[in-house]
């Protein structure tokens, strides 16, 4: 081994053994997780075990689990049983826990048991950023993107699915048996393996059959009409326009425009973002704790009442809306081109004449007013406008809140590219963690725990590289001062 550079025996008794610390680097993310866990009032936020039993045989503390999930998504490491094998190996979780290596069972029943108080620490660090004044800045932009679950697509089931599927098992059982009647043809009555295989094959198809039906029957009476056989919160979400979707959950997250950290987030499992905006947007105000906020989310966000429910609460909402009137394609007017006059309640057409409010009806849990004139039967501009026998305009009881949305977004169009570079960037770094996986967990309240958890990691590694290791360290021992 000469020219090369040498290393230690193996074997070698040194006198004075090197301290576990001297590994560790001043400026090593680990040394930040170690801060933040140990300034953290673990009992007041519910954490179970966090006051030590009085009898029985002694337990991990929280304090010591929770830096080994915080560390291991830190690092990419979410399984317990990986986890389990880096406390025996790892020199940087040593160090973090002491040489303590719990078992993957263990660890995994943390995380099971510790949800509640999990997302509360995650919370407990946004609060810490909003101390340190990073939230300067009232503007969030607001997504969602689907995870996949545990849940495979073959274990989702709806209505039209087991139709589907049915119609499959009973081309194979007609195949089976055109196979099974040739086979009694042309096999010598000594050669029934082939026979005895076949009847076996139909039998458990025909069974296969009477369970897709009674399956059928149960979804019929739920609200819900599907069902997943492995995680029952699970559901099949199509994304960005694709036929094909994934089963999973929406996770939606509010990032503030400034330093892009994740100010609030949330796991659902309804796949349309139509319904979460003012949700998304209040979670995001008191956690930043302002009172007044700037929204901003794309047309998948679009919806009337959530728009005016932001503006009720102080929340000003920059969401484009979605052009779903094929007027224009077919080169018609558009809605755009009828001038509403709010003095008289009336709307305006290209040709100067007079639309008057006729009825008001109720849609979708919404008073939705009509305006129509008689005189478009003799327009010249008819055929540019309808083809019914006149051209109705409809309105929305509250629409001058959807107007003063369209002046804002009109006055700066630029928070639409605002929106993409805050928030893309987000969802794509936390599924590049995540891998080409899906959630560890089962059912929505855990899996918002596994999420709790990358959150919290995404805005550590943040935090770092905005402050810096030791402003961060002090921040965190200042928080438990």
């Amino acid at each position: 081994m000469a020219r090369y550079v040498e290393g230690s025996d193996r074997k070698q008794v040194t006198l004075l053994p090197e301290c576990l610390d001297d590994y560790i680097a001043e400026d090593n993310p680990v040394r930040v997780v170690d801060a933040f866990v140990e300034e953290l009032d673990l009992e007041a936020l519910g954490f179970p075990r966090a006051a030590p039993a009085v009898t029985g045989r002694p337990a991990y503390h929280p304090g010591v689990l929770l830096k080994i999930y915080i560390y291991g998504y830190l690092n990419r490491v979410a399984s317990s049983r990986r986890l389990e094998r880096e406390c025996q190996r790892n020199v940087e979780l040593m160090w973090l826990t002491g040489r303590l290596a719990p078992d993957f069972k263990t660890i995994a029943d943390f995380r099971r048991d510790s949800g509640t108080a999990i997302r509360k620490a995650c919370r407990q660090f946004v609060v810490l950023c909003r101390d340190l004044k990073l939230f300067t800045q009232a503007v969030v932009a607001i997504d969602g993107s689907k995870f996949k679950a545990v849940n495979s697509r073959d274990r989702n089931f709806t209505p039209t699915k087991i139709d589907r599927r049915i119609e499959q098992i009973e081309d194979s059982v007609q195949r089976y048996l055109e196979a099974l009647e040739t086979a009694d043809r042309t096999q010598p009555p000594e050669m029934q393996a082939k026979t005895k295989r076949l009847t076996e094959k139909i039998d458990r198809l025909r069974q296969r059959v009477r369970q897709l039906g009674e399956l059928k029957e149960q979804l019929q009476t739920r609200e819900d009409p599907q069902v997943s056989a492995t995680d029952p919160d699970a559901r099949s979400m199509t994304s960005d326009g694709r036929a094909t979707g994934v089963v999973g959950y929406n996770v939606q997250a509010a990032v503030d425009t400034k330093h892009h950290l994740i100010v609030a987030h949330e796991v659902t499992n309804d796949g349309s973002d139509r319904r979460q905006l003012a949700n998304m947007a209040d979670q995001a105000r008191t956690a930043m704790g302002k009172t007044k906020l700037d929204a901003i989310a794309d047309r998948g966000y679009f919806s009337g009442p959530q728009i005016k429910a932001c503006e009720d609460i102080g929340i000003t909402a920059y969401v484009p809306k979605p052009m779903t009137s094929n007027s224009k394609a077919a080169g018609r007017f558009s809605k755009a081109d009828f001038i509403y006059i709010r003095r008289d309640d009336e709307y305006q057409c290209p040709a100067g004449e007079r639309l008057r409010w006729r009825q008001t009806t109720l849609e979708k849990g919404i008073n939705v007013h009509a305006y129509w004139t008689n005189a478009c039967g003799g327009c010249a501009l008819k055929s540019k406008c309808t083809t019914g026998k006149e051209r109705r305009v409809r309105r929305w009881e509250h629409e001058a809140v959807l107007e003063r949305l369209q002046a804002r977004l009109d006055r700066r169009p630029q928070q639409m590219t605002v929106r993409r570079r805050t928030i893309e960037h987000v969802f794509g770094t936390l599924k590049h963690w995540m891998g080409s996986t899906h959630f560890l967990t089962r059912r929505l309240e855990h899996v918002s725990t596994e999420m709790s958890l990358h959150v919290l990691a995404y805005n550590l590694k943040r935090v770092i590289a905005i402050l810096g290791m030791p402003k961060t360290i002090n921040a965190m021992r200042l928080m438990g001062g």
